[in-house]
């Protein structure tokens, strides 16, 4: 096994989203081909309802999918598929846009704080207009590894022959959220094919051959190598993300992602005109 090294770190900047919701974006400011098959990555989260309650109303997605996690507070959500619900501290919410969804993401607000992170994750071409999928994944269903203290919650891909609770996922990918704790060591091996990242949310951690220390709110993107190696003298927790690169042309504009600029032309077509969302297999 190859230790992996440190490709680059990034800290993000914020940003106002929506219909005026202050976050943290991470990446996302146009180098797709850095984090492909990743797209986007936002940490939301304040102590101040003014920074979040005016949410995501209704927006429409193509040629992507989501991940939304929360780790404290509440966001409503709805759709065009007629999906409604509530995903609370710990819940997680897989969207496949495909070919057309329109939703909103309205946070709640919370007694003391709001804290999350989205993931936008790139369909091949293949899978853009595919049919819309949507899945709540419910803390308690989410399957988790306790070893020697540490947890390990895996949300999607496979970790120690565990499985994680988003199946049918385009692309396989790997989302695991750790708690590490002070002193300890955590090691993954992960396909050499996959990009790999790792945000650290809180507390600090050694990372990498040099053991390089890594400040809170710090996103690491690997290069090479197949084992990552992590320790921390303080307790940490870090969401580690991997997936294999697409490798394809991207033309984005907003919330929505295809090929050709031709395609985006179509899609932001037919969502002026009422055509955007495509009739579904099973109607």
């Amino acid at each position: 096994m190859k230790e992996c090294k440190i490709q680059k770190i990034l800290t993000g900047r914020h940003v106002m989203e929506g219909a005026g919701v202050k976050l943290k974006r991470v990446f996302g400011f146009g180098e797709p081909e850095l984090t492909d098959p990743f797209l986007l990555f936002d940490h939301f989260g304040s102590d101040n309802p003014d920074d979040y309650l005016r949410g995501f109303p209704w927006h429409p997605h193509r040629g992507i999918e989501t991940m939304t996690y929360m780790i404290h507070g509440e966001v409503e959500h709805g759709d065009s598929l007629g999906n409604r619900g509530v995903i609370g501290a710990g819940d997680a919410q897989w969207m496949t846009a495909g070919s057309g969804i329109i939703h909103q993401e309205m946070p709640l607000e919370a007694e003391d704080f709001l804290n999350g992170f989205q993931l936008w994750i790139n369909l091949p071409k293949k899978d853009k207009m595919c049919e819309p999928k949507y899945r709540d994944i419910i803390s308690d269903k989410i399957p988790s590894i306790n070893e020697d203290g540490t947890v390990v919650k895996i949300l999607s891909g496979e970790y120690k022959g565990i499985k994680g609770a988003a199946q049918d996922i385009s692309g396989n990918p790997l989302y695991i959220d750790v708690s590490l704790n002070a002193g300890k060591e955590f090691v993954i091996d992960i396909d050499p094919g996959y990009k790999k990242f790792l945000y650290l949310y809180a507390g600090n951690i050694d990372c990498g051959p040099d053991a390089r220390n890594i400040d809170t709110g710090s996103m690491l993107i690997f290069q090479n190598g197949d084992r990552l190696k992590l320790k921390s003298s303080e307790s940490a927790r870090f969401i580690i993300f991997a997936g294999k690169p697409l490798n394809e042309p991207i033309a984005w504009r907003g919330p929505i992602v295809m090929n050709t600029d031709e395609e985006l032309d179509i899609a932001f077509r037919e969502y002026s005109n009422g055509t955007f969302i495509k009739q579904m297999k099973n109607q």
